[in-house]
């Protein structure tokens, strides 16, 4: 069986440590791995992108280790134009207070250093609306909207108690808020088979 992309990338970045690393997945690669049943667009994915706890940055800036494994992973894997390079510190994403306290192991993948982790659903819902209505996004938010069956209570909770980058427009991520309120209307009832 073929490996998806992330788990490829991951498997090789593992294979080029040589000490415990711990790494919050988030994007695609998140899904992928982190939700069963993922879309299958979703495994075709070319990167991995992840999130730095604060606590953490200090310790990764001065991690050589790590570098030099992220640069022979990015090397071995160009040919197939897969790549892990979008490393962003927790203060540059749009996500709750919070969200630390409600880390996700990852254990589908086996590794050997790596320790993977995602953020909770709603956390990864508010990821995905940095970039606006983008049509992939709101394809993804859906699915995990059905997946854990997302109420509108839960997301507006987590919208009010997000912290905004200073990165992030406003405008740009109340632009989907209408189609966001729409696929929590919606997406437990096509669990359920209910009309809405």
């Amino acid at each position: 069986m073929r490996m998806d992309n992330a788990s490829l990338i991951l498997s090789t970045l593992d294979a080029h440590l040589s000490h415990p690393f711990r790494l919050v997945l988030y994007g695609r690669a998140a899904l992928q791995l982190g939700f069963t049943a993922a879309p299958p667009e979703v495994a075709e994915s070319k990167d991995v992108d992840a999130t730095i706890p604060l606590a953490d940055l200090e310790t990764l800036s001065s991690n050589e280790g790590f570098w030099d494994a992220q640069e022979a992973t990015n090397n071995e894997l160009r040919p197939k134009g897969l790549y892990i390079t979008h490393l962003f510190r927790a203060d540059q994403v749009f996500l709750r207070r919070d969200w630390e306290e409600h880390l996700i192991p990852i254990t589908r993948l086996p590794m050997r250093w790596l320790r993977l982790f995602r953020p909770a659903t709603l956390d990864l819902v508010l990821t995905k609306m940095m970039r606006g209505d983008d049509p992939q996004d709101m394809a993804d938010i859906a699915f995990m909207i059905r997946h854990d069956r997302v109420t509108p209570d839960q997301v507006e909770s987590a919208i009010a108690d997000a912290v905004n980058p200073v990165r992030l427009s406003i405008p740009r991520a109340h632009r989907i808020e209408p189609g966001l309120h729409q696929l929590i209307r919606v997406a437990p009832c096509k669990i359920h088979g209910a009309a809405p």
